[in-house]
């Protein structure tokens, strides 16, 4: 097999082989959940290994290679809500000193995001807050239906500690369902790990669909998130406790009810033939600017993977 990030025969515009970038696959990576009779869903998502892939693409800070983990986990889980072919992402941009955090999984589970950090400008603390990261800007959650779709997006502040916070704010004044997330992210004995608890209200009309009162309706949710809220990141990023036992230490009592586990995997799209579309927009002056001994390398913001151009292959744009 050829190399894809070189140039080889095939022309540039036609190669879609992926990178040698790690193929692994989290077959239970989401394990949807609701409370029978109560108007209680949620998913658990456990990155378990694919987590030490996607975050060890890049020489980050532990405080920076944490924040993207618990992005790519929440971006996990959030997706598993599409019931359609697209993806659904999650984009922090800012004035701190990580100018850009971004993930994205697809609806199949395919899972990829990277940091842009400003090493010089990094607080002196040990472990600083995803705000002091992130700084003044905003977060956006996006829906891609594809591109003969309209995107939806919803656009909040930074406002919140840390990313859970600003998750919560964003659904507090952009969405009708009340939510509720908890995420974790830390070097493990096993190496990278992340994780997510999403806990949703489903909406009752006035008790009809549940057969509870509002009032009732509202003492469910209540509860579900006092127990929710014992839940301690050890557990959350611990492999050997298995999701089902997570989940039936927390709400057994409450009539949990399990639903079909989603698998997630390394989900990096990148390919020659989609930077090659990338380089054929520039004009001739612009190329020559960007070779370096006769040749252009281009390279993968998510897995870090470079390609190279030879510059006398590439067409200028008009």
């Amino acid at each position: 097999m050829t190399d894809p990030t070189q140039p080889s025969a095939i022309p540039d515009i036609l190669n879609n082989d992926r990178p040698p970038v790690p193929q692994i696959t989290v077959p239970r990576g989401i394990l949807p959940f609701h409370l029978a009779d109560k108007p209680v869903r949620g998913r658990l998502v456990r990155l378990g290994p694919l987590a030490d892939a996607l975050l060890t693409r890049h020489e980050n800070p532990a405080s920076v290679t944490a924040l993207l983990g618990q992005a790519l986990a929440l971006a996990a889980g959030l997706s598993s809500a599409l019931k359609f072919a697209g993806s659904f992402s999650i984009q922090a941009k800012g004035d701190g000193p990580v100018g850009m955090l971004l993930a994205d999984c697809t609806e199949s589970g395919a899972l990829r995001g990277y940091a842009r950090t400003d090493p010089e400008r990094l607080p002196d603390a040990a472990a600083p807050s995803a705000d002091a990261l992130l700084g003044d800007g905003y977060l956006a959650f996006t829906v891609d239906q594809g591109a003969d779709m309209e995107r939806y997006q919803g656009i909040v502040a930074i406002d919140g500690p840390d990313l859970a916070a600003m998750t919560g704010h964003y659904f507090a004044t952009s969405e009708q369902l009340a939510s509720r997330v908890w995420l974790a992210a830390a070097h493990t004995g096993e190496g990278w790990r992340a994780s997510a608890l999403i806990l949703e209200r489903v909406a009752g009309a006035g008790g009809i669909d549940l057969g509870l009162s509002m009032a009732e309706q509202q003492d469910a949710w209540d509860t579900a998130l006092a127990l929710a809220s014992t839940i301690t990141d050890a557990e959350l990023l611990d492999d050997s406790l298995a999701p089902e036992q997570l989940l039936h230490r927390l709400f057994h009592a409450e009539g949990l009810a399990l639903s079909r586990p989603r698998a997630l995997s390394y989900g990096c799209r990148c390919s020659r033939a989609k930077l090659a579309g990338v380089l054929a927009g520039f004009g001739a002056g612009d190329l020559d600017h960007m070779a370096e001994d006769g040749a252009i390398t281009m390279t993968c913001e998510f897995c870090n993977v470079g390609f190279r151009f030879d510059r006398a292959d590439l067409p200028a744009a008009p």
